[in-house]
């Protein structure tokens, strides 16, 4: 009997340290968020519920067309966006073409049939110096789109985001739960 006590305790006390590990990895690792407006259509609904991963780039730098949360210095909200620019890129779109560093650079998270929709000119033209008075993107900062390109208040509006304001990489959209996804390149 004692020795069935002693192994309840000993799983119990196994138990309530695995919570306790799941919510510190969870409070320190890992944000949910939840998809609010239409910047991200197709790729990310209105609605979509996101994992994002807090402490990718505490060991990396972000990548081009990685989607991640940023809190905005201004607002007290986050927003959703693709990072297109990195530090030192020198960008410009010239009819739906993406050049970085005057390479042509795809974005196949833009469907053919986007742009065909919407006449050739989805993201419209300009280059980094028009928007922002500098030809290259700052050290330490990103330049961020949303993928519906008509409908998205981003870097063309506000400006460069700083890494420091980056929450993290979306990992994973978890609902709905038909939509499941790890992959947004």
């Amino acid at each position: 009997m004692k020795e069935k006590k002693k192994k309840h305790k000993s799983m119990l006390k196994w138990f309530i340290a695995s919570i306790f590990l799941i919510f510190m990895v969870r409070a320190f690792f890992f944000s949910n968020y939840v998809v609010e407006g239409h910047s991200m259509n197709p790729t990310l609904e209105q609605g979509n519920f996101l994992m994002v991963n807090k402490m990718v780039y505490a060991f990396s730098k972000p990548e081009r067309f990685d989607i991640v949360v940023f809190s905005h210095p201004e607002e007290k909200f986050n927003y959703v966006k693709r990072v297109i620019g990195l530090p030192g890129d020198q960008l410009e779109y010239i009819k739906d073409q993406l050049y970085v560093n005057g390479e042509p650079v795809l974005e196949p998270f833009i469907a053919s049939d986007q742009l065909k929709v919407f006449g050739g000119n989805f993201t419209g033209d300009f280059s980094l110096e028009e928007l922002t008075g500098k030809e290259k993107v700052p050290k330490g900062h990103v330049f961020v789109i949303g993928d519906n390109r008509l409908n998205s208040l981003d870097s063309r509006h506000f400006g460069y985001v700083s890494m420091e304001d980056i929450v993290g990489k979306v990992h994973v959209r978890y609902w709905p739960f038909d939509e499941i996804n790890t992959t947004f390149k």
